[in-house]
């Protein structure tokens, strides 16, 4: 066995410059807050080509699910697994796909995109941000509603 030390880079961004933490209008412009939860927050994506897309974000500036205690992250997959029952009873995908990236932006978020057998990327990886379906805002108000009151089902 080699006694060869890996340095492990960290990506570590500053909360003044996290979309998250600074709740401003670029957030508001790519997402609408559904609930606070547990631990996170829950938002409905405004770019809608997966049907009911969602995303939850940790209250915390924290850069990895590895940084947490296990009980705040059992709280946070906790507050994900919530949503994605939500979705599934709302939205009823095939599957919600989970996406936690972080590349540029490292707060630790999750991306649930709902994907349907004859929706856009079934069977692949879904788009970041497609920009091809966005919703009136009465229908935006409708969604968030009714992921509200599932999600108090939950709790």
């Amino acid at each position: 066995m080699s006694n060869v030390k890996y340095q492990i880079n960290i990506m570590y961004s500053d909360p003044k410059d996290c979309l998250y933490c600074q709740n401003n209008e670029t957030l508001h412009n790519l997402m609408i807050e559904i609930a606070h939860l547990r631990v996170s927050r829950a938002f409905l994506f405004k770019e809608q080509t997966y049907h009911g897309r969602c995303l939850v974000a940790y209250d915390g500036h924290v850069n990895d699910l590895n940084e947490l205690s296990d009980e705040q992250r059992n709280l946070f997959m906790a507050d994900v697994a919530d949503v994605t029952r939500a979705m599934q009873r709302l939205f009823k995908p095939e599957k919600i796909n989970y996406g936690a990236f972080s590349d540029k932006l490292s707060h630790l978020h999750f991306h649930l995109a709902p994907k349907y057998v004859d929706g856009p990327d079934y069977g692949g990886t879904f788009q970041m941000n497609p920009g091809k379906v966005y919703l009136s805002d009465a229908e935006y108000a409708e969604m968030v509603e009714a992921l509200r009151k599932e999600l108090k089902a939950e709790f």
